[in-house]
C-alpha cells in the first residue's frame, strides 16, 4: 500500500431514510438529517445503504433522496449511493440513476442471497463500475449478504480503475491487512467494534451507523430499527416509522436505548 487516500471522505454516516407516520419518505425530514450529521463531522454520507431501507424504497425515492440531500449540504460532501442489488442489470440503472441524481461515488453491496462465485462476483462489480464514471467503494459484509469477497477477489477488483475502496465489515483482521499491503484500495471501517483496529491496521476512515453508543443501537435488534429510534430521541426525525418487513422500535426497546445513550454520553 502507498500514499493510499480518502476518496470519500474520512467519517461517513449510513443515513436512515426518514418517513412520515403514514410510512412515506420525509424528504424536509432527510435534508435535516443530512445538514445534522454535517454539523456533527460528517465529510460523508451514504444514502440509500441498509441502514437507509434500501430494499424496501423505490428507484424514484431513491433518486429523490439523493437530489434532497445534495441540495441539503451542497458540493463540499461526499455523497456516496448505495447502488447494489443482487441483479447486475438493476445495479447498472441504480448507478447511473445515482450519477445523475448528483453522488458522488457508489456504495455496491456484494449480491445477497444467491451466493454468486468469487468470478461472478468480478463480473458484477466490473460491469457497474464501467457503467458510469463514479469511483466505486465495494461493500463486504459476509454475515448479511451470504458470501465474502475473498482476497484474491479484492485484489483483482482493485486493478479496475473505478474501483478505489472497500467497506469492511468481514471482521477478519488478517485478511484486511493483506488487501492494504498488497493494493492500494481504500478500507473503510464497516464494523462498528472494530473501528479501531481497522485504523490501527491502515484503515483510511469509516462507514458508520453509530458512535459511541453500538450496544445499545447495534445489539438491542436490527439496527436500522434503533438508528431512528435514536434520531427521534435526539429529536432530528420525527418519527421513527419503518417500512415492513422491519417493525418499529417498541416503547421498552426505547427505554433501554434512552438509558444506553446516556451511559454513552449522548
Amino acid at each position: 500500500m502507498t500514499g493510499v487516500q480518502a476518496p470519500f471522505g474520512r467519517v461517513l454516516t449510513a443515513m436512515v431514510t426518514p418517513m412520515t407516520a403514514g410510512g412515506e419518505v420525509d424528504l424536509d425530514a432527510t435534508q435535516r438529517v443530512a445538514k445534522y450529521l454535517v454539523d456533527a463531522g460528517n465529510d460523508g454520507l451514504v444514502i440509500s445503504g441498509t441502514t437507509g431501507e434500501s430494499p424496501t424504497t423505490s428507484d424514484q425515492e431513491k433518486e429523490q433522496l439523493l437530489r434532497a440531500v445534495r441540495e441539503a449540504v451542497g458540493d463540499g460532501v461526499h455523497i456516496v449511493a448505495g447502488a447494489g442489488t443482487y441483479d447486475t442489470a438493476h445495479s447498472i440503472e441504480l448507478a447511473q440513476q445515482a450519477e445523475k441524481a448528483g453522488a458522488n461515488g457508489l456504495l455496491l453491496v456484494t449480491p445477497y442471497y444467491s451466493k454468486p462465485p468469487q468470478s461472478g462476483l468480478v463480473e458484477h462489480f466490473s460491469r457497474i463500475a464501467d457503467a458510469t464514471g463514479l469511483p466505486v467503494m465495494l461493500y463486504d459484509i459476509p454475515g448479511r449478504s451470504g458470501v465474502p469477497i475473498d482476497t484474491e477477489t479484492l485484489l483483482r477488483l482493485a486493478e479496475h480503475d473505478r474501483i478505489v475502496a472497500v467497506k469492511d465489515a468481514k471482521g477478519e483482521l488478517f485478511k484486511t491487512a493483506t488487501v492494504l499491503a498488497r493494493s492500494d484500495l481504500a478500507v473503510y471501517s464497516g464494523e462498528d467494534a472494530l473501528n479501531l483496529p481497522l485504523l490501527a491496521l491502515g484503515a483510511v476512515g469509516m462507514v458508520s451507523v453509530v458512535i459511541p453508543a453500538v450496544h445499545g443501537i447495534m445489539n438491542r435488534t436490527q439496527g436500522a430499527i434503533m438508528a431512528k429510534a435514536t434520531a427521534q430521541l435526539l429529536g432530528v426525525i420525527p418519527t421513527r416509522t419503518v417500512r415492513l418487513p422491519l417493525v418499529e422500535a417498541t416503547d421498552e426497546q426505547v427505554n433501554l436505548l434512552r438509558e444506553d445513550l446516556a451511559a454513552a454520553g449522548l
